[in-house]
């Protein structure tokens, strides 16, 4: 098989990088190793920041988005079950977000694909890739009881934390920066109205999140050790440690409902750097992991296949390579951006199991001062807004 650019993976980073060349008229391939249901079944994120609406309105990508998302303004702190404030990131900003699953974007991009007739391949093992270095990279795979050779210029490798992509860069070449939280996140989905706002906790009991998927569906978590084990959590249990952490007012306001999805998900930041190396180009989770607090993990996947989409289409329209000499730069300046305001707020909002009695008193008087100070809440709005791509 021969194309212009193989991408190994078929979630949104790959799905979208693929619809976007496209409309540049670059050839590609998408291998995936799981199956397409397994694919579109993953319960993922879901708060859009406006640079990802404004890029799925860019490519025809949105027409769903507009009938079902939830645009929302900011999002409100609670700390101790009693004081609150809320960040007005529309206000402070001028910038909006929008709660759509992102479950809905994969089925959304699965169906642009089929629109194009694009080349898909689920299901593929042994995913291997050679000659990164040289200008004739390859893509190898498995797939119905043959093996597959994928020729191609360039190589996105769009295949999460744990694909073959990233550990193809040379182990002299790679560097990785990586902090493990000591908590994880148990998570439910709910086809339950949510609450208006997206409502962070702080709480001697532990952080707790109600955030939305929709406005039928909504999506909560509570901060739990490490060892936690999902069978010991009912709904029941669960409905009643997360109201215990909001003031009376926001608990009786929350809906409860079944759960249609529960997991636990542990916390940790993760950059690799380079995003590049020859000819193979990381882009999301296969180059840097946020911890969920921020919602930045499907925001800086769609930055990274911004630049990365704009790099190859200039390479191919007008034969530069400058943009893709950069990319790596260019993108890990908005990753270590949201890494960074994705721990500020892990360690605003978390209680952790080492914290001392001069610690707890510097978090509690440092959300005071947000509460308090207007141009903390304006920089703070910027960063949770995320800032702008870079147009050169």
């Amino acid at each position: 098989m021969k194309t212009q650019v193989a991408i190994v993976g078929a979630g949104p980073a790959g799905m979208l990088l693929s619809e976007i060349l496209h409309h540049h008229g670059i050839d590609s391939i998408v291998v995936e190793r799981q199956t397409r249901q397994y694919v579109q079944s993953r319960i993922r994120a879901g708060v859009l920041e406006q640079t990802t609406v404004d890029m799925l309105r860019q490519y025809g990508l949105a027409d769903r988005m507009e009938r079902e998302g939830h645009a929302h303004d900011g999002m409100k702190i609670v700390w101790a079950g009693r004081s609150s404030f809320f960040i007005d990131v529309r206000q402070h900003v001028g910038k909006r977000f929008v709660a759509y699953g992102q479950t809905s974007i994969q089925e959304d991009l699965f169906a642009a694909a089929d629109r194009r007739q694009a080349r898909l391949v689920f299901g593929a093992a042994n995913v291997a890739l050679h000659g990164i270095d040289t200008d004739r990279p390859r893509v190898s795979f498995e797939a119905d009881g043959q093996t597959t050779t994928i020729e191609c210029d360039y190589i996105a490798g769009c295949d999460g934390f744990h694909g073959v992509s990233r550990k193809a860069i040379p182990a002299t070449v790679l560097k990785e920066f990586e902090k493990v939280y000591p908590f994880g996140w148990l998570g439910i989905l709910t086809p339950r109205p949510p609450l208006p706002d997206i409502v962070y906790a702080n709480h001697p009991r532990g952080f707790a999140l109600a955030s939305m998927r929709s406005p039928t569906m909504s999506r909560y978590y509570i901060q739990v050790p490490l060892d936690t084990r999902i069978e010991d959590w009912s709904d029941e249990r669960f409905w009643e440690e997360l109201k215990a952490r909001y003031p009376a007012d926001l608990a009786a306001a929350i809906v409860e409902g079944p759960s249609i999805e529960k997991s636990i998900a542990p916390l940790r930041s993760y950059v690799a750097e380079p995003m590049s190396h020859g000819r193979l180009f990381l882009a999301g989770d296969a180059a840097h992991i946020v911890p969920p607090t921020g919602a930045k993990g499907l925001n800086l996947a769609f930055s990274d296949v911004h630049y990365l989409s704009r790099a190859l289409a200039s390479r191919y329209e007008t034969g530069r390579s400058d943009l893709l000499e950069r990319y790596s730069d260019t993108a890990l300046r908005r990753v270590w951006h949201s890494v960074r305001t994705s721990w500020y707020l892990t360690n605003l909002l978390h209680r952790f199991p080492s914290t001392t009695a001069f610690d707890q008193r510097t978090q509690e008087y440092e959300l005071e001062f947000l509460k308090s100070s207007h141009s903390a809440q304006v920089a703070l709005a910027e960063q949770y807004a995320g800032l702008p791509l870079e147009q050169t």
